[in-house]
């Protein structure tokens, strides 16, 4: 079955950003996205940014246009928050995004009302309604379809750097698990997602759809939902591996990173080199070490088998990407990454707010909700 990809620019960057909606004294979530988001699709509609909603009523999702840089991107998602907090200053309510919420439970959760979210939960049962989670999506432009699956093979081996650097669920329903991403490993449980399966070219990826839609696994090409997939509606490859950002610095600072990865894979594509790509069974484990332990994780960098700290390979790539970065004009929020490896990553401030705190986890989310109005807190 023949699956167009969009025409679009390359390197392009666009942004989605699901965010918590809670009650400012319990620090519990609220479901009431509803009340806010007739009036904030209608203030949006003639904007570059989007604001909707998702699965669950205690969410919204902020969404930027299509940014010829990430400043641009980063741009489209303030002015949405801007949008998002003057109706929801006024309503009491307080905004935070992690990849899961410390203490809330899923059955006090109410799914929003539409078909595909009760199709969803009546078909994925337990599991679907424990998607108390929340993360990013990364969008960036491919000029030529021919690109999309090698450089989705090569990013593969990237996924945990990104998943380590964004990991921000280490509490669920008011347990520390003793994972940094607890969601990376909840979100799978679902059909269709995971990690991407290593598919060589366009042609593989179309024989893939066509047998999932025949054996009715899924309806069509939106209901791939792998770490990194195809976005051919919009000609993007798109990242959904990483959890919610606490900040929207660290926002930045992943998108940049996607960003360089993505247009350094396309130029050696351009150079007619052949992009290296790891065995599945090593992306499976890396991606497990990294949910784990974070940026402490060790990861298999090679086909050979070769183990680096993530903090030390990504140090060292982004001093061996950054002129890239300079090239595409995202040098800034690209040195956001270091900054991250230097301070911590929102996994690692939660844990010692939480154990500064005796462990009380309303603690963990008034932290939250303050890194997410001011940027992130010295740990």
């Amino acid at each position: 079955m023949p699956i167009e990809f969009a025409s679009s620019p390359r390197s392009t960057v666009g942004l989605e950003w699901e965010l918590m909606l809670a009650d400012p004294v319990s620090g519990d979530l609220v479901g009431r996205a509803p009340e806010l988001l007739r009036d904030l699709e209608h203030a949006s509609a003639d904007e570059r940014h989007t604001v909707t909603g998702e699965l669950l009523t205690n969410t919204i999702e902020v969404t930027s246009g299509i940014g010829s840089t990430v400043a641009a991107a980063v741009g489209d998602i303030a002015a949405a928050i801007a949008s998002v907090r003057a109706a929801t200053d006024p309503a009491g309510i307080e905004l935070l995004s992690a990849g899961s919420h410390p203490f809330a439970q899923w059955y006090e959760q109410q799914v929003t009302d539409k078909t595909r979210y009760h199709s969803l939960i009546e078909k994925t049962q337990w599991w679907g309604r424990n998607m108390m989670i929340w993360g990013i999506h990364v969008h960036i432009g491919v000029e030529d379809r021919d690109k999309v699956m090698p450089i989705i093979g090569a990013l593969s081996a990237y996924l945990p750097h990104l998943q380590a650097l964004a990991a921000s669920s280490p509490f669920w329903a008011g347990e520390r698990t003793g994972y940094a991403s607890n969601r990376a490993l909840v979100f799978q449980q679902l059909p269709t997602a995971g990690l991407p399966w290593p598919l060589p070219d366009w042609a593989s990826y179309e024989s893939y759809l066509d047998d999932m839609i025949r054996t009715e696994v899924m309806a069509d090409a939106t209901e791939v939902r792998w770490d990194i997939r195809p976005a051919p509606r919009w000609g993007t490859i798109e990242v959904r591996a990483c959890d919610g950002m606490s900040t929207l610095r660290e926002l930045a600072a992943v998108a940049a990173l996607t960003q360089v990865l993505v247009e350094s894979f396309s130029r050696a594509l351009d150079e007619g080199r052949t992009l290296p790509i790891l065995a599945p069974w090593f992306h499976r484990e890396n991606k497990w070490r990294t949910a784990r332990y974070g940026l402490d994780a060790e990861v298999i960098v090679s086909p050979d088998g070769a183990l680096r700290g993530v903090r030390d390979h990504l140090a060292e790539e982004l001093e061996r990407l950054a002129p890239i970065a300079a090239d595409l004009g995202c040098a800034t929020p690209f040195a956001g990454v270091g900054e991250i490896l230097r301070d911590g990553a929102s996994y690692e401030r939660q844990v010692a707010v939480a154990d500064a705190g005796g462990g009380d986890l309303h603690e963990v989310v008034a932290h939250l909700i303050r890194e997410f109005r001011s940027g992130p807190e010295t740990i």
